[in-house]
């Protein structure tokens, strides 16, 4: 069983992330925000280090407006192609067993790729259907987080545990980066006008965070084990400074600039030990995650394209004392982009935004303990 724990510590520790945007539906990444567990059911005695890195991988590409797939967008070569490559870090020190402290920095590469934004999808505008690319990379917004057991993960007999977690996330990621937008001019040649990047692959958002988390294991037999967590992000602020297309000129007043916005994921399922002896095991659970059309705390205007995404979660992980590998493959199987406070503001309730979706997400991550003292109690009674 102890083989089982230390998979299923790794593994749920470092796949607890947001698919941050899933495409034009921008969910910041959030990697390892749920922690690890300890001890038992986990990785850290008192005064342990965990360093750890996650990257992933998406390509958004299918336009839904609410939970319909606009079909002729991919027909029509029109569609918006978002692919995103973030790598994010962490840190994790274990104050006490039941209480540890985590510090996350994504380093993120986005380009996006479109039609409208540039000449534009029609024949008319647009008579060659030229594609054109914007992009962004640097740091994202560093989370700092702390989570406690509710029950000494220490105890031989325990048979479950639930964590809760507090956390912030702090403004470091740049919410107003620049890109070259190619216009046609009267004369019919081409120009470029330096504005905001879209939404989807800004950095950053430019607002403070407060990280609420909370996650939960229960053993089911010698081979298996259930999980699961949950992570909402409030965040009071209800604007930044970016402008939504560049100016203030004929835009209306509730999308003039981009939308600080809350976002949540839920995530549950189990884990086998396919082959105890060697580490392995595979896993299999759901993921609902999305960004709200309304905000628990502050105002909710400004520009943004809630949504959210349910998902099949497939993993397989790799893990001993001190190292892990790990890896999970999410497939979308149902995607809804809901109205935003501008489309609920229309009268005649006509006005529905859109927004592109991925398909799946690839993910990896690698992690290693360090430091610390050990603990007898991490010894399996079976052994």
């Amino acid at each position: 069983m102890k083989s089982l724990l230390l998979i299923a510590s790794f593994g749920l520790s470092f796949y607890t992330s947001l698919s941050h945007a899933q495409g034009c539906v921008a969910i910041r990444p959030m990697g390892g925000m749920n922690n690890n567990l300890s001890n038992q059911f986990g990785l850290l005695n008192q005064g342990e280090w965990l360093v750890s890195a996650n990257y992933q991988y998406f390509k958004s590409f299918r336009h839904y407006r609410g939970a319909t797939e606009e079909h002729e967008r991919i027909e029509l070569g029109t569609q918006v192609i978002n692919k995103s490559h973030s790598a994010d870090f962490g840190l994790t020190y274990a104050i006490t067993n039941r209480i540890n402290l985590r510090f996350n920095l994504p380093v993120l590469s986005y380009d996006r790729s479109s039609l409208y934004e540039h000449y534009g999808n029609s024949l008319t505008s647009n008579p060659d259907q030229l594609r054109f690319h914007t992009n962004s990379f640097g740091i994202g917004d560093l989370r700092i987080a702390a989570n406690y057991w509710l029950i000494d993960p220490g105890k031989i007999d325990t048979k479950g545990n639930i964590s809760l977690g507090l956390g912030v996330k702090l403004p470091t990621g740049n919410s107003n980066v620049q890109g070259d937008f190619h216009k046609l001019d009267a004369d019919g040649n081409d120009s470029i006008v330096t504005k905001a990047v879209d939404q989807s692959i800004q950095l950053g958002d430019k607002g403070w965070g407060i990280i609420l988390t909370s996650q939960g294991v229960r053993k089911m037999g010698d081979k298996s084990l259930l999980y699961a967590n949950a992570f909402y992000m409030i965040t009071p602020q209800e604007t930044n400074q970016t402008l939504t297309r560049g100016t203030l000129a004929g835009v209306d007043p509730i999308i003039a600039y981009h939308s600080i916005a809350d976002q949540y994921a839920l995530r549950a399922g189990f884990i086998y030990a396919v082959l105890p002896n060697q580490n392995l095991s595979a896993s299999l659970g759901m993921r609902f995650e999305g960004v709200t059309a309304h905000d628990l705390i502050g105002g909710s205007n400004g520009f943004r394209r809630p949504g959210y995404v349910l998902s099949v979660d497939p993993g397989i992980s790799y893990a001993t004392e001190q190292f892990n590998f790990n890896v999970n493959v999410p497939f979308a199987l149902y995607r809804n982009r809901i109205k935003s406070v501008q489309d609920l503001a229309d009268p005649l309730g006509l006005k529905h935004g859109d927004a592109a979706f991925a398909d799946y997400l690839i993910s990896f991550s690698i992690a290693y303990k360090l430091g610390g003292h050990k603990n007898n109690t991490l010894k399996d009674s079976n052994e």
